[in-house]
């Protein structure tokens, strides 16, 4: 005797409709639709006991997860399609349970109708939170293309903005050191071009649980190229110069950058993170401020606003304080004045991105991770791996101030050459040596060759 008998008396369409709305299956169930029940309840089961398995991981997990472009992605068809299912699952137990003349009913449809706005609402509301996710960290995390991938033609006003992702060498074993450079992008409305004014790497030991952050000037210049030969410009402007002469730079601007740090400093680059400045008021606003310890009083007269042209001057005492956006972005980018040059500029950006991460990282963050999304989209692109963001949370948070050491490549590391028409540095190779050594010891290329001087 089959256990999949359509219809019987007794059998309330309404009810069995009202009941597949609660529980795909159920309302087949009732209407002695067992097998059809079961095929319409199995799935959902075993979607909700992932589902529930993922919860209970806490929401950080899920937060993490969906950073992820392909979880994300999935997470928002499934909810669709789970929509779908429901909406199929009540009207067949429906029907099941009253006939195909059940569904003319106006009774019944105007409970279907209701329902069925139900799920709409709700399945778009929270697909569309997932599909959130999956715009920002498409938008965040790029993708992997060629090396020598040419620029779109509407970018070539602004090369060095390009969200192209490193094809470098990734960590050879998730205990590896991992090596990052951040990038500061200044690409203001006043100006013609952008600059790579911020230009930091961080190497991190996952065994150690310790992070070096070493820093290079903008002025540094007359540097040798890791492809041979010798750049004579500054630093800071390498990035563009690259894009913009393919002919010279076939890796393209950002890779060229991010090869030369690396060749530089004497280790790998995995991975590149670029925060555009103009976005970071934004994101520092969202958080409710970063707290700082200002070592040195800053006076800066000529300091000038972000928002609006001509000198509006920055003063900081000093001491503790927890910096708004706007206060936040003077901090970073004053360099004038007392208490000001390139060098101690270098040093509060180590000091603000260690600020920031710990407030990122702290778990009461998680209720504004819709607005950060939508400020990261606008400020931040990076070649980092999303599936790795839950170890590099985890590393954050057990590696402790004193066990981050900060350098900038600054005087003893570089000097200004007597001669120079104009104010450049000249990195000191083997200071440079000696201290890749001292940090990155055999992973250094520099441990092969040798060092002459102590840091």
């Amino acid at each position: 005797m089959s256990t999949d008998t359509r219809g019987g008396r007794g059998h309330s369409p309404g009810l069995a409709a009202f009941l597949s709305f609660l529980w795909p299956g159920l309302g087949q169930w009732y209407a002695g639709a067992r097998r059809t029940g079961l095929v319409f309840a199995l799935p959902v089961l075993v979607a909700a006991a992932v589902a529930v398995g993922w919860i209970a991981q806490g929401p950080e997990s899920i937060v993490l997860g969906l950073l992820s472009p392909g979880t994300a992605l999935t997470v928002a068809v499934l909810i669709g399609l789970l929509g779908l299912w429901r909406f199929a699952s009540m009207v067949g137990s429906a029907s099941t349970a009253g006939g195909r003349a059940a569904l003319r009913k106006p009774g019944l449809l105007a409970g279907l109708g209701a329902m069925t706005a139900v799920i709409v609402v709700t399945h778009v509301a929270v697909g569309g939170l997932a599909l959130s996710f999956y715009n920002a960290s498409s938008k965040i995390f790029t993708t992997e293309p060629t090396a020598n991938a040419s620029p779109p033609p509407e970018a070539s006003e602004n090369p060095a903005l390009l969200p192209i992702a490193t094809p470098f060498a990734t960590p050879v074993t998730k205990d590896a050191r991992i090596n990052i450079l951040f990038l500061g992008i200044d690409s203001s409305e006043r100006r013609t071009h952008a600059l790579t004014d911020t230009l930091m790497v961080v190497s991190v030991d996952p065994l150690t649980k310790t992070a070096a952050m070493v820093s290079f000037p903008r002025d540094i210049a007359d540097f040798p190229m890791y492809s041979g030969g010798t750049y004579h410009g500054k630093i800071n402007a390498l990035m563009t110069d690259a894009d913009r002469h393919r002919d010279k730079y076939p890796d393209g601007g950002l890779t060229t950058l991010t090869k030369e740090l690396g060749y530089l400093l004497g280790v790998p680059i995995h991975y590149y993170a670029a925060i555009n400045l103009d976005g970071f008021e934004a994101m520092i606003d969202r958080v409710g401020g970063v707290t700082i310890n200002n070592p040195t009083a800053i006076n800066d007269p000529s300091y000038g606003g972000w928002h609006q042209p001509g000198r509006i001057g920055f003063q900081l005492s000093k001491g503790t304080h927890t910096l708004d956006g706007e206060t936040a972005l003077a901090y970073v980018r004053s360099r004038k004045g007392v208490g000001g040059n390139d060098f101690e500029r270098a040093r509060r950006q180590q000091q603000l991105l260690v600020a920031l991460e710990h407030k990122l990282s702290d778990p009461a963050m998680l209720p504004n991770i819709p607005g950060l999304l939508d400020d990261a989209t606008r400020t931040i692109t990076t070649s980092f791996p999303p599936d790795r963001l839950g170890d590099m949370l985890q590393l954050g948070r057990a590696i402790g101030d004193d066990q981050i050491q900060r350098f900038v490549l600054g005087p003893p590391y570089a000097q200004r050459p007597p001669n120079a028409a104009d104010y450049r540095l000249v990195l000191d190779p083997d200071r440079i040596a000696a201290l890749s050594i001292k940090l990155f010891g055999a992973d250094s290329r520099y441990a092969t060759t040798g060092a002459a001087a102590a840091p």
